[in-house]
């Protein structure tokens, strides 16, 4: 049966006829679906309605609350009318909507809210403050159970999506938030700020994911003596903010995960030390970190600067009562470090896990540790790539003091150290109970290894060589602790150890230097 001609468009009973196709059948649906949530809302009365010809009504933006977006007008007024007078939609057409004072969002008040834009839009604060101030009333848990009933109702996972905001005031930031259950904050530009996103007094459940924060006097993301637990930052470009990439600060913040973000250059060489990830547990606690699938870098030129640096000597309330605590339970894994002072560097940390990470161009060190428990170093490599010929003057060195109840296993450091000075490749000192197995210590200088007044150090199917001509070099010194042990371990050259320092004579196998054509 031809369709050419025109048809009858029902049946007498009101069933959809058999010859209307499927296909369209589903798009007459479809559009139906959307008209009916396209009933969006009515226009307020005034110069701000929404209404096209007096006919339908269409979805409000701020400009239907008197903003004017031209760079120049000062749109604070009608943007916090649309907070307050709009139904939780606030939309930002494209433009250029200058504020001179903070926009408030009291959630209790407002209700659900989203603050959206195609990304076509520039919020410029001209005052100090943040341009955006999200204000919650949670002050329960994660736990459903201490969620209120309004908090669920009014307050649930404020959104913040698809805009640029940029400081024109030395002491402008971009957004806070305080007292917020699940705020969301994805696809948000800031820039030339102070501090691109900061947390304060208590939030639970954050997620920051494809952001740009770039080139921010403060920090790219500040945890603020918060009391924050659930903070998921993805997916993220983190660069040139002067006062730290993701920094902590006191409070009381767990289960802090940094995933697969590029942080760059977060310290100011004129500014004091921090690092492009800082926890600072020095005036509260941070615990239960993940620092996974990153590429972390760049900051050699500001003083004492790293990558990661984490600072677990802190104070807990516990019993009613402060007291000191060494925070941990870290994970750093599956990272890129390279050119700073020190790639990665824990201080008074208990319980951290360090697995899978490439470091290099760590212009002092590659890694840290001191005054640590409880420490898992695994499968890391650390290596001066010759592809990277600037690097040369990187020492790339290893420091592990004070420590106690480590492994580490599968480490790989080559071309680490330099001859001008005496600080051996891979330093461990003042520690007790370490096992250290299957590593591989390669042309490193002056002295590949040294232990040195530790005890009950394991030394386990290592390998120690040193195969570049012309230098004369020590490839293992041990001194003073006790109760050592150097199992099945190779090298390649001399070797300084005090018969006291170990438990029994050392198990070493000499194996001649030679000079491979490709070794640099």
């Amino acid at each position: 049966m031809s369709h050419d001609h025109a048809q009858p468009t029902g049946t007498p009973d009101g069933r959809v006829p058999q010859w209307l196709p499927r296909t369209l059948l589903v798009s007459l649906l479809g559009l139906v679906a959307i008209a009916g949530l396209g009933v969006l809302r009515a226009a307020p009365e005034g110069p701000g309605t929404s209404r096209v010809g007096g006919q339908r009504p269409r979805l409000l933006t701020v400009r239907d609350f008197g903003a004017v977006g031209d760079g120049q007008t000062d749109d604070a007024a009608a943007i916090q009318r649309a907070i307050d007078e709009g139904d939780g939609d606030v939309v930002f057409p494209a433009g250029d909507y200058k504020l001179t004072r903070s926009i408030v969002a009291r959630l209790n008040t407002t209700g659900r809210l989203g603050i959206s834009g195609t990304g076509t839009a520039r919020l410029m604060m001209f005052a100090p403050g943040p341009a955006l101030q999200v204000i919650g009333t949670h002050g329960g848990t994660a736990d459903p159970k201490s969620v209120m009933a309004d908090v669920w109702e009014k307050e649930r996972m404020p959104r913040i999506s698809g805009i640029e905001i940029v400081g024109a005031h030395a002491e402008a930031d971009g957004i806070e938030a305080r007292g917020t259950m699940q705020i969301s904050i994805d696809g948000v530009l800031l820039r030339k700020l102070r501090h691109g996103v900061r947390l304060v007094e208590r939030n639970r459940n954050v997620l920051i994911s494809d952001c740009h924060i770039y080139e921010n006097s403060g920090c790219g993301v500040l945890l603020d003596q918060v009391n924050l637990h659930q903070t998921n930052i993805t997916g993220s470009h983190i660069s040139y903010c002067g006062g730290g990439g993701v920094v902590t600060r006191g409070g009381e913040v767990r289960n802090l995960h940094i995933v697969g973000c590029d942080i760059e250059a977060c310290q100011s060489p004129e500014g004091p030390p921090t690092a492009n990830v800082l926890i600072d547990c020095s005036t509260g606690s941070t615990a239960e970190v993940t620092i996974v699938g990153c590429t972390i870098q760049h900051g050699r030129n500001a003083p004492e600067s790293a990558n990661v640096r984490i600072l677990g000597q802190g104070k807990f309330k516990m019993k009613g009562e402060m007291v000191d605590v060494q925070c941990g339970h870290v994970t750093i894994a599956d990272n890129v470090f390279s050119d700073v002072q020190t790639n990665v560097h824990l201080s008074g940390v208990r319980g951290a896990t360090i697995t899978g990470n490439t470091m290099w161009q760590g212009w002092s060190h590659n890694l840290v540790l001191e005054n640590c428990q409880q420490v898992v170093l695994t499968g890391n490599m650390l290596e001066r790539n010759p592809m990277y010929g600037y690097t040369d003057e990187a020492s790339n060195r290893v420091r592990i003091s004070a420590c106690q109840d480590l492994t580490i296993e599968s480490l790989h450091l080559q071309s680490a150290g330099d001859n001008t000075t005496e600080v051996a490749a891979l330093l461990i000192e003042k520690c007790e109970r370490l096992q250290l197995r299957g590593l591989t210590l390669l042309d490193c200088q002056p002295t590949s290894l040294e232990i040195r007044d530790s005890s009950h150090v394991t030394l386990c199917d290592a390998t120690l060589r040193y195969d570049r001509p012309g230098l004369s070099h020590t490839l293992l010194k041990w001194t003073g602790g006790d109760s050592g042990l150097i199992l099945s371990t190779i090298v390649s050259g001399e070797v300084e150890i005090a018969e006291s320092s170990l438990a029994r004579p050392a198990d070493l196998i000499k194996m001649p230097a030679h000079s491979p054509a490709k070794t640099q």
